[in-house]
């Protein structure tokens, strides 16, 4: 009796564990192979080998681009060194990326490892730069304000609290003021591993200001890309294992309500937000098993795709851009000025397209 119980226990195990190992594969997109879509005038950015995980386009053309991120089982050309912050004008005939850099003399930079970032635009038109940041493995927001004419970041003060501990993506909402993602429940790498293989959907988003700092929409696997709408109505956060973007109504007491969410055939990254035609533009990872174990050989590609009319009960998206792997590796965010479009990567280059 006791042998027959352990055999049934046995095979409810391995039942498990082939369900499990299914639907892990699924939520990574394991066996999607990309069918190239390709666009006219690109070519890779000079200056970015290290990762280009997320940027921001400023009005005037400045684009800020966060480069060199270490993040726990995803691959780095470069361990060892600091990450750093660059800039590109997209305004010149051919830009180029300059490292901006960092004075303040409480901040760490041998220990800079920036992820998602932000801008906010006071009415002074002074700029800052909310920076996701991951010293020693730890989750902080880094506040910067924009100096333009020494082509610098004034560090101001660094964001810690217990309700942001595996930060990912960040959009500004006040100088202080932000929604983000935690991607993870759990802080320990042993139970970030589970979590992750289990499809605990426990992720969730957080507003933070001086005064409050709360829990608004949980349940998510894997909580990604935020951004907002350009009138500020509206809160677009993607799920990156479920395959989704999800539409929230912002309220005036900061809260958001599900509005609605779109399902894709691909793992959906980071958002940027057209300020002109309200257009979603998000950079997407095809095979997500390739993000998550790195082959030189058999490399990650990337997507981008374009979401029109998102708040209409058809909206209409395109794939703008698809490649497998042999340009531009693990594709996580991308962005549009005037016709241009830059694309950035979460280890490898950047890709900027000419119309």
């Amino acid at each position: 009796m006791a042998k027959l119980m352990l055999l049934t226990l046995l095979g409810l195990g391995l039942a498990l564990f082939r369900d499990h190992r299914a639907s892990y594969q699924t939520r990574l997109n394991a066996f999607r192979e990309v069918t190239p879509v390709e666009l006219p005038n690109c070519n890779l950015v000079k200056g970015i080998e290290t990762g280009s995980e997320d940027l921001e386009i400023l009005p005037n053309g400045l684009a800020f681009i966060s480069s060199g991120l270490k993040y726990p089982g995803i691959k780095s050309f470069a361990p060892d060194k600091p990450g750093k912050i660059l800039l590109m004008d997209l305004n010149e005939e051919a830009p180029t990326v300059l490292e901006l850099r960092v004075t303040g003399s409480n901040f760490d930079q041998s220990s800079f490892n920036p992820h998602g970032i932000s801008t906010f635009t006071d009415e002074d038109n002074t700029v800052y730069l909310l920076v996701v940041n991951h010293p020693d493995s730890k989750s902080t927001v880094e506040l910067f304000k924009f100096e333009e004419e020494e082509k610098s970041l004034l560090h101001l003060k660094t964001i810690r609290h217990k309700l942001l501990p595996n930060l990912n993506d960040i959009v500004a909402v006040g100088p202080e003021h932000f929604y983000a993602t935690n991607d993870h429940y759990f802080v320990e790498p042993y139970l970030r591993s589970w979590e992750l293989y289990l499809g605990l959907a426990w992720s969730y988003v957080v507003y933070y200001s001086p005064d409050e700092v709360r829990v608004l929409v949980d349940g998510f696997d894997f909580a990604n890309g935020i951004n907002i709408s350009p009138d500020g109505k509206y809160v677009y956060i993607s799920e990156l294992l479920a395959h989704k973007i999800h539409v929230y109504e912002k309220h005036a007491n900061w809260t958001l309500t599900p509005l609605k969410s779109l399902d894709f055939d691909t793992l959906v990254d980071n958002i940027s937000v057209d300020p002109v035609t309200g257009d979603l533009w998000v950079g997407c990872h095809p095979n997500g098993m390739k993000i998550f174990f790195y082959d030189s050989e058999n490399p990650p590609g990337s997507e981008v795709i374009r979401i029109q009319d998102i708040l209409t009960e058809e909206p209409k998206v395109t794939l703008v851009y698809a490649e497998n792997g042999t340009v531009l590796q693990g594709s996580t965010v991308a962005s549009v000025y005037k016709g241009k479009l830059l694309v950035g990567t979460v280890f490898h280059k950047a890709l900027y397209c000419e119309p």
